[in-house]
Order: C-alpha cells, then sequence, then structure tokens
C-alpha cells in the first residue's frame, strides 16, 4: 500500500505541474476543443507516466583479490519497523476514495431514479426528453437524456435544446464519468478538483458555441442562460446551466477569437514530459569482476521465481551446513572493495533476496544503498551462496524472502559478530568458535538465559530481538554484560 500511495503521490505532483501550464497557457483561449482535449490528456498521463521507468546501467569495476578483512558484519532477518503513519495514511487515503466515490455513485443514482420517474419522449435525433414535475429544475443532460421541467419543455426553446443536444453530441457525459473517477483517486489533491471545475466550464463553452453556430441571437441567448442559472441542480455527473459558471461563459461569447499561433503553446507540454520521465528513471549497476582475463558481468537485480515469496513460513529454509555454516561462509568470502576502501567509505548495505524453490538465491537487490561498490559487494557475496534447503509452507515447497544488512567498518575492530537469521541465534568470537568469555548476555522477557537454550528456541516464538553493545549496557548490567547484551521478547 506504501508504494501505491507513493505513486498516488507522483501522480498528484504531475497533475499540479499540467493544470498550472494549462492555467497559465491556455486557459483564456477560445481553443475549447483543444483545451479540452489537454486536460483529459493531461489527467491521464499523470497516471501513466510514474509507470514509465527508463533504466540506465552504470558499470563498476570490483577487484576480488582480498585487501582487508571487514571489521564488523552483521547478518539477519528484519521485521520491518512499523511506523503509525504506515497504518494511518492508507486507511485515510481509502477514507476518501469511498467517500469520493460513494458522492459520485449517489448523483448517478439520484439522475437515474429521476429519468425513470419522468415523461419520457423520444426525439428523431435519438435523444429523450425527460419531463419532470419540478418546476425549480435547471435543464442539464446526461449521455443521450435530456431532462426538464414541464413549462421549458412546453416553451420548447430552440436554445436550450440545442445547448443540452451540444452536450450530448459532444460525449460530455463520458468526460465527467472519466474525471470523477480519477478524482477519487486524487481527492486530496487540490488541482485535480480544479482541473475538473475547469473541464465542466469547458463543456458549458462548447455547447454555447453549438448554439450560437445555428443562427440564436446572442443577446436573448445570454438573458436565457440568465434566468435559468437560479435553477436546481446539484448533479456531480449531469451538464447543466450554472450560475458558478455564468460570467465566464458570456465573457468567453464576446471574447475575440485565438489566434492559431497561440497553438504553438503547446509545445512546452515536451520539456514537462521529458522531466516527468528523467525524474522517474532508475539507475541499475552491472558488476565488472576482475578475477579472470575476461571480466564475468553480473547484473545488479537477478530475475527468478515468479511466484509471491512468503516473509515466514512454517519450515524455514536452511543454509548448506546450518547457521554456523552460513555465518562462515559470509565472514570468509566477503571483501572490501578497493574504490571504498581508498574513499574511507563504510556504512550498512540493507540487501533482500529470495530463496527459490529449487533453494537458489534470486530477486537479490539492495533496498538500502550506500556506495555502488559496498552495494555491488553485498550483492556479489549473496549471489555467491550456494543452493539452500528450500522453505516449506503446509508441506508445500514455497520461495521465502529475506532481508539481510551487512555492514562495512573501517575500524578493523575486534567487536565479534553476533548473526539472527529467523530467530537461530549463535555467537561468533575472534577465532570463529564460541567461547564463554566473549559470549554475550542473553535476556529472554526479562530472565537471563545461556546460548545453547536460546539456540534450541521456536523462531516462531521470538517477537523481537535487540543487541546493546554501548557503554550504559555495562553499567546497568555489570560484568555480565561486558560483551554486549542481547534483548529478545517473545510472543505473547
Amino acid at each position: 500500500m506504501t508504494e501505491f500511495l507513493i505513486y498516488d503521490l507522483k501522480v498528484a505532483v504531475l497533475i499540479a505541474v499540467f493544470y498550472m501550464f494549462y492555467r497559465l497557457m491556455l486557459a483564456r483561449e477560445t481553443f475549447h476543443q483543444v483545451n479540452r482535449i489537454v486536460l483529459l490528456a493531461t489527467a491521464l498521463a499523470s497516471f501513466v507516466l510514474p509507470l514509465c521507468v527508463i533504466t540506465f546501467h552504470q558499470t563498476v569495476v570490483i577487484d576480488q583479490t582480498p585487501s582487508i578483512t571487514v571489521g564488523e558484519l552483521q547478518t539477519a532477518v528484519l521485521e520491518p519497523e512499523t511506523h503509525w503513519w504506515e497504518t494511518a495514511l492508507p486507511i485515510l487515503f481509502i477514507i476518501g476514495v469511498v467517500l469520493t466515490l460513494s458522492y459520485t455513485l449517489w448523483s448517478l443514482y439520484r439522475i437515474i431514479r429521476l429519468i425513470k420517474h419522468s415523461e419520457l419522449h423520444p426525439q428523431e435525433d435519438g435523444t429523450i426528453i425527460c419531463v419532470t414535475g419540478n418546476a425549480a429544475l435547471s435543464p442539464f443532460s446526461w449521455m443521450h437524456y435530456i431532462v426538464m421541467n414541464r413549462s421549458d419543455y412546453e416553451v420548447g426553446d430552440a436554445a436550450i435544446l440545442a445547448h443540452e443536444r451540444g452536450h450530448i453530441r459532444l460525449h460530455h457525459s463520458w468526460d465527467l464519468l472519466l474525471v470523477d473517477t480519477l478524482t477519487a483517486l486524487q481527492w486530496f489533491n487540490p488541482a485535480m478538483w480544479m482541473l475538473r471545475s475547469d473541464l465542466r466550464t469547458i463543456h458549458e463553452y462548447e455547447a454555447d458555441g453549438v448554439v450560437l453556430s445555428q443562427g440564436i441571437n446572442a443577446r436573448q441567448y445570454q438573458y436565457l442562460l440568465i434566468t435559468k442559472a437560479a435553477g436546481i441542480g446539484g448533479y456531480s455527473l449531469a451538464n447543466g446551466i450554472s450560475h458558478s459558471t455564468l460570467k465566464n461563459r458570456i465573457n468567453m461569447m464576446l471574447h475575440t477569437r485565438s489566434n492559431r499561433r497561440s497553438l504553438m503553446k503547446l509545445l512546452a507540454l515536451i520539456p514537462i514530459v521529458a522531466i516527468a520521465l528523467a525524474a522517474n528513471a532508475e539507475k541499475v549497476i552491472d558488476v565488472s569482476y576482475e578475477r579472470t582475463s575476461e571480466p564475468q558481468v553480473m547484473p545488479l537485480q537477478i530475475q527468478g521465481d515468479d511466484d509471491e515469496a512468503f516473509d515466514v513460513v512454517e519450515q524455514m529454509p536452511e543454509f548448506p551446513g546450518g547457521m554456523e555454516a552460513l555465518f562462515k561462509f559470509l565472514t570468509e568470502n566477503i571483501h572490501y572493495p578497493k574504490s571504498a576502501l581508498e574513499a574511507k567509505i563504510e556504512g550498512r548495505v540493507l540487501a533482500q533476496f529470495v530463496i527459490a524453490k529449487d533453494g537458489s538465491v534470486v530477486k537479490s537487490k539492495i533496498v538500502k544503498s550506500v556506495d555502488p561498490a559496498l552495494d555491488a559487494e553485498a550483492l556479489r557475496l549473496i549471489n555467491a551462496m550456494p543452493n539452500w534447503t528450500p522453505g516449506k509452507q503446509n508441506g508445500k515447497v514455497v520461495p521465502v524472502k529475506f532481508t539481510v544488512p551487512i555492514n562495512f567498518s573501517l575500524d578493523g575492530g575486534k567487536t565479534d559478530n553476533v548473526a539472527d537469521t529467523n530467530g537461530k541465534i549463535f555467537i561468533r568470537s575472534n577465532n570463529g568458535e564460541a567461547s564463554s568469555e566473549t559470549q554475550p548476555l542473553f535476556i529472554v522477557d526479562g530472565k537471563e538465559m545461556d546460548s545453547k537454550s536460546v539456540q534450541s528456541m521456536d523462531p516462531k516464538t521470538i517477537d523481537r530481538m535487540e543487541v546493546l553493545k554501548d557503554q550504559a549496557t555495562l553499567g546497568k548490567y555489570g560484568e555480565k554484560g561486558k560483551n554486549g547484551v542481547i534483548l529478545i521478547t517473545l510472543k505473547k
């Protein structure tokens, strides 16, 4: 859901930019059909452009010759921390969408109910005049229906009928249906609501043009608009005479036709689209390893199993030889990239991968980057892992997702490595073996516990785990906490 909200935010920015272009460049021009197309096209383009991702490739050369051992390496399968806003924002967004769509559907229901209870008069041109007993109702059109009160129908004013037939012939109802649907996804965006309002005004300009093209006196028609604008409307999906747009409509009738050279302003849309595509572009790092005479190139992301990966399953995947073998593999095979070493770059790379049904490591990617060289080394290490024993859910082999942070440190210190993979915990001292002198203090739900008991725990019973190594820890736990403290909270 968070990814969709980010996408919708990008859409909101594009709509605001496109609408600003329309207001500055085209709003005062008399190219009503062009303006209508621009508003509709830019609204749709705003939803499509964020999905168009241009990929650029960058090659990073990595020297695989060991130059320095990594000062500290931590591997863990992490449960992503959930913030309150990650729950509140999706709920708020969904409420807004539901309310906006409900208003649209309620308007549609009212129109259909009014037409159903009206007196229907089919016309030769395919339109149907719906006569209602509500004397205060202002004429409006929806699809191929023209709704008016009995007084207007008996008078049979040619201007009113020409105006509403203009809406029908130009298919304005479909525009309203489309834009109202898009507005539900952008209910929080003022630019979308203003675009929606301006599109309705353009519809009226076009319908007014149809009336005047039939030779109807402009002054008489303007007076008719004034007398009908006070009528009852309120149907969001219908085209009708509105008091709010009346002044603009009259001014537009008196406005001098725009010069066709003004259409050159549309060229300004090209750089706007180009900037939008550039801003949404992504860079993929290709890694070249200087190990043989012909470097091997490996992509940043590896495509694999198409099935949706599980976060946690009944039987988790297992590295060949167990967790200690995994930790040994990581510590013995990781190398500090030469370029990062020379630039004194260090940090915590967060990588993600999937153990596929056949046990292979697939879909590896960096979810938190530090430096291209460190990112590439982290991926090289992950992609070099041998096949695992795949995970199972309900007795069926399934793909399982792992998230692994790898810390690159230049201090070369003696810090012990702590590995936590799905709750399987073990401690590695400087010589690669566990010892009581280097083991941290384990606290499980407030009680001390030895490392063997912790390792035998069922991973599914662990809710979260925290590693403490600061000086404050030593003071709180005394001599027992000199090698660090691991706080484990079990599920209730």
